[in-house]
């Protein structure tokens, strides 16, 4: 789907109408469910608990304000006021009807956005880093490679059918924020000894009931080989992959069990029969897309009242504290909205929300938003000057609280409230956790911390990741909640290991709350975070914590 424009409306009109007619013919009884299922997962629509589910793809997180409203009008008309945004930089909306989705699809083309495999057995939203384009650290945007990916994917013939379930994730910044190890395809923008930019390629990631960490299979790969060899790579797990068990039939099984040097030469082969087929529409393209997210036109202002305001209001100096991320211009900062207040669902959003971001992002934030693996929102360019405005607006709405990235900032997926799939349940444990450390007022003293929970093995709260994830089960009828410390997806990659016996609902809170006293009283100085103290003392005392009739 080579075009220059990022999502072209009239196909994405094509698409609707097909479907339209496909919910037709549901509805009056011609498909059967079974018979439909296939066209729905097409089009990402999802037979949940209590309702259909529409999940949005946000392509690579980087969404307009006219997106946005758009969002809220889709929440507002035809689901019950909100949407929740995902760990894919997607957004879900729960409740809608069957015969209502081609009409939201319709709203949704209209302003370049889609389902269009958010679902299925294909490549799914390309995800990157939601400070691109802004971060101090960037070596460069990845956006305009996540966008190559996307078009180049979107209706990929060869690669509608594909084993299982496909997650390519691209980042740009000498830190990775984009957690490629934990996707099918990871790529590290990186540059040569030459001065040349290029990819570090890393295969075989994912989480789910087998947990895996990607591997890196190319160290260096040039700019231009970009879509050949990512080609060669799904390629070679089309042919060698497994589809005799889904639950094996993830590349990060096929290189498991064939190993990282026969799926390498595999790949290796299949980009140099590829290589000759792209004849350089890809290399104009991405130049094209690169000049399309030209950085904006930064104010060349000073800073104004903005110190001021910090040392004269100690709860806007707090918001700024935790909120702010360091920008690449200066005068400027990236501003994290957290949509995790002690007591809300992690991830909801309401059409009144939407708008106001989408407000904000017109007057203060150069037309931009984005959408986070956290699930969260980021206005990513405001200059300083009006920080305390949009820190004022933000508060009005509710949407001022302090905690990026602490431990009330917590990832959910939206477990057995509404999934078909979830064994127990994770909103209700979330809000627990949140609303009982900003009882104790610990928030700040703890630092930054990382909290993930799932309802199910599927793991779509990326529980393996957190510094303490919770992954929530059924025994014999009985909600039982596992925890796993020492994930980390972002600084150093590391699946969480299991501490030992489930907890039941009620005893979650008091076990956390032993693991964070055990760490405020072990660690070394306020500096040293609870994955950096676990990385240093080994689970033993810890696991002590959490059990201390063992002790």
């Amino acid at each position: 789907m080579f075009d220059a424009r990022p999502q072209h409306n009239e196909y994405l009109r094509h698409r609707a109408q097909q479907f339209r007619q496909q919910v037709e013919r549901r509805l009056d009884g011609s498909l059967t469910e079974d018979e439909f299922r296939p066209l729905r997962l097409m089009n990402g629509v999802y037979l949940q608990l209590h309702a259909y589910m529409l999940r949005v793809a946000i392509p690579y997180g980087t969404i307009s304000p006219d997106q946005m409203r758009t969002l809220a009008l889709l929440a507002e008309k035809w689901d019950k006021g909100y949407g929740h945004w995902t760990t894919r930089q997607n957004i879900q909306y729960n409740w809608p009807k069957l015969v209502d989705i081609p009409d939201m699809l319709d709203a949704l083309a209209d302003v370049g956005l889609h389902a269009i495999q958010t679902s299925g057995n294909t490549i799914r939203n390309v995800t990157t880093d939601a400070f691109a384009g802004a971060a101090a650290d960037e070596v460069a945007d990845p956006r305009p490679y996540a966008e190559l990916l996307r078009q180049w994917s979107t209706d990929h013939g060869e690669f509608q059918f594909l084993p299982r379930k496909f997650k390519i994730a691209v980042s740009g910044g000498k830190k990775d924020r984009a957690v490629i190890a934990a996707h099918d395809i990871g790529l590290r923008l990186v540059g040569n000894d030459k001065g040349e930019l290029g990819y570090q390629v890393w295969i075989g990631g994912g989480l789910g009931r087998t947990p895996l960490l990607g591997q890196v299979v190319r160290e260096f790969l040039p700019e231009a080989d970009l879509l050949p060899y990512v080609e060669a790579i799904i390629a070679a797990y089309n042919l060698s992959g497994r589809r005799d068990n889904k639950y094996k039939a993830r590349i990060k099984i096929t290189v498991a069990e064939r190993g990282l040097d026969v799926m390498r030469e595999e790949i290796e082969a299949e980009f140099l029969r590829r290589r000759e087929a792209f004849t350089g529409v890809d290399q104009d393209l991405l130049a094209a897309l690169k000049s399309l997210y030209a950085p904006p036109a930064f104010r060349n202002e000073p800073e104004g009242d903005y110190e001021q305001r910090r040392a004269a209001d100690p709860v806007f100096r707090s918001w700024t504290d935790t909120n702010l991320s360091a920008h690449k211009q200066e005068g400027y900062a990236s501003v994290t909205v957290t949509f995790k207040a002690p007591g809300q669902t992690p991830g909801d959003a309401s059409a009144e929300q939407m708008r106001l971001l989408a407000d904000l992002a017109e007057r203060f934030g150069h037309h931009d938003l984005r959408i986070s693996h956290e699930q969260n929102v980021v206005l990513p360019h405001v200059h300083k000057s009006d920080l305390f405005a949009v820190y004022q607006e933000l508060k009005a709405a509710g949407l001022a609280t302090a905690n990026a990235g602490l431990i009330s900032d917590i990832v959910a997926c939206p477990g057995m409230d509404y999934c078909t799939l979830a064994t127990a349940r994770s909103i209700p444990i979330a809000q627990d956790i949140a609303a009982h450390f900003r009882a104790r007022g610990l928030e700040e003293e703890i630092g930054q911390f990382n909290i993930r929970i799932s309802g199910c093995i599927n793991a779509c709260g990326h529980h393996h990741l957190g510094h303490i994830g919770i992954l929530g089960l059924d025994r014999a009828g009985v909600e039982n909640y596992q925890i796993t410390l020492g994930g980390d997806g972002y600084d150093i990659p590391a699946i969480g290991q299991r501490a030992g016996a489930g907890f039941p609902a009620e005893e979650v809170v008091p076990a956390i709350d032993r693991l964070i006293d055990a760490y405020l009283e072990l660690r070394e100085s306020p500096e040293e975070r609870f994955i950096d103290a676990y990385r240093r003392l080994g689970v033993a005392p810890f696991k002590a914590a959490l059990y201390p009739a063992d002790a």
